[in-house]
């Protein structure tokens, strides 16, 4: 029987100290549950400030304004833009400039053609010649990059620079 009780008291030995070991592992996971609960309700309370979350309340509501304002001048900006761009493309984009002498007795170059032309190729082309009488100025009309009056020369090399003058 003295055995039985020494295998008995050895059980209890182990049982015991598993108990121990067992009660020291739940008490560490306490501790980091503990901190990470402590960590947790900073968190909450720094999200939660006010009473009964009206501050989170009113914040949320402030970005909403915010951002349906932005949502209005997003859309007015856009419309803007909008029509910046059919003003743009209506605005001389391309120029072609040729100098010329107009009369064998003037020299300098003193002439010259301007073709300025929109992004849809139309526009004008300014021919300005100048002579020992005086200087004279034409116009032609140019539409679709053609002009119903036929062109000098001059003119033509004007307007196939300010055609080919596109900007990327």
């Amino acid at each position: 029987m003295n055995e039985i009780n020494d295998v008995l008291s050895v059980y209890n030995n182990y049982i015991l100290l598993g108990n121990f070991a067992f009660s020291l592992l739940l008490f560490l996971l306490l501790i980091i549950n503990m901190t990470r609960l402590k960590n947790l309700t900073k968190k909450y309370k720094r999200f939660m400030r006010g009473e009964n979350g009206l501050t989170l309340e009113n914040i949320i509501t402030d970005h909403l304004d915010k951002f349906q304002e932005l949502e209005k001048q997003t859309l007015q900006n856009r419309k803007k833009i909008q029509f910046l761009d059919d003003k743009l493309n209506k605005t001389y984009q391309k120029m072609g400039i040729v100098k010329y002498d107009a009369f064998n007795e003037m020299g300098g170059q003193l002439s010259f053609v301007v073709a300025l032309l929109d992004n849809h190729n139309n526009g004008l082309i300014l021919n300005s010649m100048h002579s020992r009488d005086g200087c004279y100025n034409y116009v032609k009309e140019i539409v679709n990059g053609e002009s119903y009056i036929v062109l000098g020369e001059e003119e033509k090399k004007a307007l196939e620079m300010a055609i080919n003058n596109t900007k990327k």
